[in-house]
């Protein structure tokens, strides 16, 4: 497996849809407000969160079991901004959607500006052929509320291409998330 350059990231993305919509460089400021990056770097793609957040909360008591999920542990939030509470978490999702190719593996890694505040962000691999926006989870890992901006960079993706292309891919499997748009639950 090689890690693949922006070379590569934008010619995929323009010639083959893999990211759509998509920034063709680092974007630092929007009119001349400073904004967390997003968008092409060397060796990857910083991408955005959007506006529509589920906040975890704990007032009706419930057990978190990802084999029987309570939609009602969430606050559902659409803003600019997403306050997570102290040591809680948010789900979002990219503003990005992506296509991956059958021979790539894509792999999130979250910005250092939010870990350097105790926000960790978790994504699972974007396995071969899978499609969808991305959910991402934030998970506050501090004593204090914490800000998560929809519309700038919050985590990089970085992809690695395979010398030949796997036997079953992530739609062969009819996935569970394949097409997810929008912040998606888990499901079982």
């Amino acid at each position: 497996m090689t890690i693949k350059s922006d070379r590569w990231i934008q010619r995929m993305a323009v010639e083959e849809g893999m990211i759509e919509p998509f920034e063709a460089s680092q974007v630092r400021e929007v009119g001349k407000e400073p904004v967390i990056s997003y968008g092409t770097s060397s060796y990857g793609y910083d991408v955005r969160c959007a506006s529509d957040f589920k906040i975890f909360t704990n007032i009706n008591s419930a057990v978190v079991d990802p084999k029987n999920f309570v939609e009602s542990s969430f606050v559902n939030k659409s803003s600019d901004i997403c306050v997570v509470p102290p040591n809680s978490f948010a789900l979002a999702r990219t503003v990005e959607y992506f296509r991956i190719p059958r021979n790539v593996l894509t792999i999130c890694l979250g910005k250092s500006t939010y870990a350097r505040c105790g926000i960790i962000v978790n994504v699972t691999p974007l396995e071969p052929e899978w499609e969808g926006h991305v959910t991402l989870e934030f998970s506050n890992t501090t004593p204090l509320p914490a800000r998560i901006y929809a519309n700038e960079g919050v985590a990089q993706m970085i992809f690695f291409e395979s010398d030949e292309v796997c036997a079953t891919s992530y739609s062969d499997r009819g996935g569970k998330y394949q097409g997810q748009k929008g912040v998606t639950l888990p499901k079982t």
